[in-house]
């Protein structure tokens, strides 16, 4: 037996992959297994159990998993998007994007456990920068960042990306958006370099300046750029989009309206961060906290000051929620913001929600991580999804940020070609 693939040795980690057996005898019991190493060591895995066709050939476009694996039923990329760490609370992120991730693949006989003998083997690399994508580290004034830019010649439209409060500087979604034809900075903002190591405060002049930098560059088309930002970096965006100039479009994935986390200056302004109890947050018997009804409600009392005055900005806004994120109400969020935009007059934000769907709404087929420390928290939290419908969720989501930008930066709807 052999392993096909298409593409046969490489792809981009957002694209999908075929998987093809071929060679088996009729009807042959055999147990799929891919496993991936992430930087750091640590071993991610999945596998499904399948029989063979009538002609010995197992396409999993068309032959559905058997129960008793990661996953069942007809799931041409369930081997990637079901892998699980073998170490408890580990979410795979991509540190160096300049390498790809190696895929093993193996066909071992039956569905024992432990597995039968190995039948056929294969490698596959899933890479994050397209060929032609420059990837460009950015130290300009206190701006710690990195560009992507795509091949070709631009202006291309550009979009900041954001990220939560695992602070460093993530740069796997930034790059992996650039492949698509956007110029996109990933910016780090705290725990990176001689930026602050602790999210206590953050001063909005930061941000400016990083908006500025991409409203200068020769390769941004203006006249305005986007925003993109989850979790914590969601927050951020909607105040970016409040007070700062030339932004023209925001998409927020599961972020919130008020400020959290850390007091925000900007100028003589201070939003102060939401308010939360210790005494909501509950943990389960194994050790993972819920903290979903650890903030306060931004609609009452002094909370009120840390909503975002988002009324002020003069940006179109996209939602993206997962209504199974246990991080914190992202739908409740997304709802109060479009109330609040129309009631002051402003154009009704598109929202997205995905049932089933929990925090790290991530690029396709990044695994769903139900849980992993928190760096506030002190301890593993739940960040809620079922495994297919998140999976199913990121592949929209994906594209529905695409859409959003294209339209909002390029004039251009989407599906139309940049050549027309």
């Amino acid at each position: 037996p052999s392993i096909r693939l298409s593409p046969a040795t490489r792809s981009l980690f957002d694209e999908p992959l075929a998987i093809a057996v071929q060679g088996l005898g009729p009807q042959q019991q055999v147990t799929l297994r891919t496993s991936l190493r992430d930087e750091t060591g640590e071993l991610f895995q999945a596998s499904a159990r399948y029989q063979a066709g009538d002609d010995g050939e197992l396409d999993l476009a068309r032959c559905p998993a058997l129960p008793g694996g990661s996953f069942s039923g007809l799931e041409p990329m369930g081997l990637l998007w079901a892998l699980q760490p073998q170490k408890p609370f580990w979410r795979l992120v991509k540190r160096d994007v300049q390498s790809p991730f190696l895929l093993q693949l193996e066909v071992f006989e039956g569905h024992g456990k432990p597995p039968g003998r190995l039948l056929a083997q294969a490698q596959h690399e899933r890479a994050f920068l397209r060929d032609g994508v420059r990837r460009v580290p950015v130290r300009e004034g206190r701006i710690r960042a990195t560009l992507f830019l795509p091949p070709g010649n631009g202006p291309f439209p550009g979009i900041i990306d954001l990220y939560g409060t695992g602070g460093g500087l993530p740069e796997y979604r930034a790059c992996l958006l650039a492949n698509h034809g956007f110029a996109v900075l990933a910016l780090a903002y705290y725990s990176y370099e001689d930026l602050p190591k602790e999210m206590k405060e953050f001063h909005l002049e930061y941000f400016e300046e990083a908006v500025n930098y991409m409203l200068q560059h020769t390769q941004v088309k203006g006249p305005g750029i986007g925003l993109l930002g989850i979790s914590k970096g969601g927050d951020l965006c909607t105040s970016m989009a409040s007070f700062l100039k030339g932004i023209t479009a925001t998409a927020l994935i599961n972020g919130s309206v008020a400020n959290v986390g850390a007091v925000l200056r900007y100028k003589d302004i201070i939003i102060p961060p939401l308010a939360l109890s210790m005494k909501r947050i509950k943990v389960s018997k194994s050790g993972i906290a819920d903290i979903f009804d650890a903030l306060n409600n931004p609609l009452e009392g002094p909370d009120q000051q840390s909503f975002i005055p988002l009324e002020k900005s003069t940006c179109h806004f996209l939602f993206i929620v997962g209504q199974d994120d246990r991080n914190w109400k992202s739908e409740f969020f997304a709802v109060e913001g479009s109330k609040r935009l129309q009631a002051h007059g402003k154009e009704k934000p598109e929202i997205v929600c995905y049932p089933g769907a929990g925090h790290y709404i991530e690029p396709p087929f990044f695994p769903m991580c139900a849980a992993s420390m928190h760096l506030l928290v002190g301890k593993p939290v739940e960040w809620g999804g079922e495994p297919k419908a998140h999976c199913e969720a990121q592949i929209d989501a994906w594209q529905q940020i695409q859409a959003f930008f294209r339209k909002h930066l390029t004039g251009k709807p989407s599906g139309t070609s940049s050549k027309l």
